[in-house]
C-alpha cells in the first residue's frame, strides 16, 4: 500500500472519498446506476398500463 506522504493537505488519493459524505455519495449514485440498469417486471409494467388505462377511462368519464 502507498503511503499518503505525498499529498498535500486536504488532498486524497484519487478513487478515495475526501468525507464521509462524498462516500455515501459516490455509494448511493453506484447503487442508484445498478438499480436503473435492472429491467422492469412484467408484472409492474402491466400493472402500470392498467392504471393508465383506468386513469383515462376516468378522464374520458369526468368530460361527459
Amino acid at each position: 500500500m502507498k503511503s499518503n506522504s505525498s499529498l498535500g493537505k486536504g488532498q486524497a488519493m484519487p478513487g478515495t472519498a475526501k468525507s464521509p459524505e462524498e462516500a455515501i455519495s459516490r455509494r448511493l449514485k453506484a447503487l442508484y446506476h445498478a438499480v436503473e440498469q435492472e429491467e422492469i417486471p412484467d408484472r409492474f409494467l402491466d400493472l402500470l398500463e392498467r392504471l393508465d388505462a383506468a386513469e383515462s377511462e376516468s378522464t374520458r368519464s369526468a368530460k361527459g
